[in-house]
């Protein structure tokens, strides 16, 4: 029976050092990497086929989310959205150093939303809200839902008449965007 105990001890002790160890073909990542320092808790092991996924698409899946990422690209150049909801609000924008708003809303949108500013697409509809005042980098707006985030070179003007409101811009970023991911260069950082 004594003898059955250290085994047992014996095999735990063993598959518990074999958890602490990195899987066989495995790195930590290089922030720890030759560091007298032990990661912290919340560093995982990474595996070399996942660090090299996580470097970029290879050629074939690049290929293959080309002609989407363009599609995106056009969708990104212009703002053009429907509000239904209560408020009354006006606002204008020549970049984000040079926009006014002022009033209050909460609608629900429908149509194209603009630049996207991350990977994944936005949808064409959805609620938001928006009031307070803004003058250039002066924001004392309280914002909510979907929206309206809008590019920091956007060009464009907003207006809500009590339950009808309408908001359109153009982002010259985007158009640049569109012309350099023509050569495969992502200068907005948006592309699948």
């Amino acid at each position: 029976m004594r003898l059955r105990a250290l085994i047992t001890a014996g095999l735990l002790a063993a598959s518990m050092a074999a958890c602490a160890s990195a899987p066989k073909g495995a790195r930590l990542s290089a922030d720890f990497a030759g560091s007298t320092t032990p990661p912290p808790l919340n560093v995982a092991w990474q595996d070399d086929e996942a660090a090299e996924a996580d470097e970029g698409h290879g050629f074939v899946v690049g290929a293959l989310l080309y002609i989407p990422s363009r599609i995106f690209d056009v969708f990104d150049i212009v703002r053009a959205r429907v509000r239904v909801g209560p408020g009354i609000a006006i606002g204008a924008r020549a970049t984000e150093l040079a926009d006014v708003f002022v009033g209050t809303y909460a609608t629900i949108y429908v149509g194209l939303p603009g630049p996207r500013g991350r990977v994944t697409p936005r949808l064409p509809f959805g609620l938001e809200s928006k009031s307070g005042a803004e003058v250039s980098v002066a924001d004392v707006t309280l914002e909510a839902g979907l929206g309206p985030d809008y590019g920091e070179f956007e060009f464009g003007a907003g207006l809500q008449l009590l339950i009808v409101g309408v908001d359109i811009g153009v982002d010259p970023w985007e158009i640049l965007d569109l012309v350099t991911g023509l050569l495969t260069i992502d200068i907005a950082d948006d592309d699948f």
